[in-house]
């Protein structure tokens, strides 16, 4: 994802480190739904994921 990048110049607090680590998962989630075909769920983990980074990145006031 493209907006991890941004994320990488933030001094993150712990709790911060652990929403990004819980992006990156659903990330790796998106990319085993979609070999399984499931395109639905692979959608929806990878919008989730973007969710959790944009929060960050707003909390941040970064765009």
């Amino acid at each position: 994802m493209k907006v991890l990048k941004k994320i990488e110049s933030i001094k993150l607090s712990q709790e911060e480190k652990e929403i990004i680590e819980r992006a990156e998962n659903y990330k790796e989630d998106c990319k085993y739904y979609l070999e399984k075909g499931d395109e639905i769920t692979s959608f929806g983990c990878i919008t989730y994921a973007h969710g959790l980074v944009d929060a960050i990145l707003l909390n941040h006031h970064i765009n």
